[in-house]
């Protein structure tokens, strides 16, 4: 059997009522909801399993409610003994990749991503920023349609390069819609508006990565115990302070899936386990090579089918 990556969802994953089948059924998965309360100082936990949805959604909350979620499903594969080779996550997945690899502690990582939502909302006034999925066209053509348009005066870039034929842009809100309908013009296939509170990935972040920073100082990041797939720049990484520079960098930059995904795929692995709400990731995955085993893992149910799975392979 070839390596396993465990490999951790983003903002827009969060489902109101996600993780509370695995507070019922696991004592350990429910400490991590009880942990992240009392890190935050208020009830995280009954936001997730209530909501309603408006308060879930808001990136200050969606952040660390997806992070809690996604390590509590975490505890629960720990239980099966199944490890990872390598770890990565999309934007705000990155950090509970880095609590799986060992590299930040599940309080210090909650903590950090309520901030980081907190200040990627501050960074740019409501309505002024936004995002959209351009599909059916390729890197090279978008960066030049982005760089045509940011030229003109309107900050727009590449944001999420998600797999082939998907790629997600960011920036003004005029920057954005030039850069849309000049991309339909030059044969993109499609463009879907993303319901998103501001233009995350691009340039116009950088204030909030500049606060980010001094929130990093204060908790303890560690060497990764295993390699992490960084969003920056697609490659692995294990040292601590190579760890926090590409985390302040990941707010104003791409995040690189699809590269990071065939990376993985380098480095031998063939079985990529998304850990926590949905199954996006796992969908991007197949997209970027057919042929590997991409699993969801979500609840007891879905646990329990992947770990036979595993088992009768091994």
């Amino acid at each position: 059997m070839g390596k396993i990556a465990f490999i951790f969802p983003g903002q827009g994953s969060q489902t109101v009522g996600m993780g509370q089948s695995l507070v019922n059924e696991s004592e350990k998965s429910a400490k991590v909801f009880q942990k992240a309360d009392e890190r935050l100082g208020f009830s995280l936990s009954d936001i997730i399993f209530n909501g309603p949805s408006e308060t879930l959604t808001l990136t200050e909350n969606a952040q660390p409610a997806l992070l809690t979620t996604s390590v509590a499903v975490l505890e629960l594969l720990k239980e099966h003994g199944i490890k990872a080779d390598f770890t990565a996550g999309h934007s705000l997945g990155e950090y509970t990749a880095l609590v799986a690899a060992g590299a930040i502690s599940f309080e210090d990582a909650v903590y950090a991503v309520r901030k980081r939502g907190e200040y990627m909302e501050e960074a740019v006034p409501a309505g002024v920023g936004t995002m959209a999925a351009i599909l059916g066209m390729d890197e090279s053509e978008l960066q030049a349609v982005t760089e045509e348009v940011t030229a003109g005066g309107d900050t727009v870039q590449l944001a999420n390069l998600n797999c082939p034929g998907q790629i997600v842009i960011s920036g003004t809100k005029k920057g954005v819609e030039d850069a849309s309908q000049l991309a339909k013009e030059r044969g993109a296939k499609k463009v879907i508006p993303l319901v998103v509170s501001g233009p995350f990935h691009s340039i116009l972040m950088k204030p909030a990565a500049e606060k980010f920073g001094a929130v990093l100082n204060k908790i303890e990041i560690r060497n990764a115990e295993i390699p992490v797939i960084a969003n920056v720049t697609a490659q692995a990484m294990t040292e601590s302070e190579d760890i926090k520079e590409k985390l302040i960098q990941q707010l104003y930059s791409p995040v690189r899936w699809e590269k990071s995904v065939e990376t993985m795929l380098d480095l031998g692995v063939d079985t990529f386990i998304e850990i926590g709400p949905g199954k996006v990731l796992s969908g991007l995955v197949k997209k970027v090579n057919r042929r590997v085993n991409a699993y969801a893992i979500s609840d007891q149910e879905t646990l329990l089918d992947v770990v036979n799975k595993l088992k009768g392979d091994a």
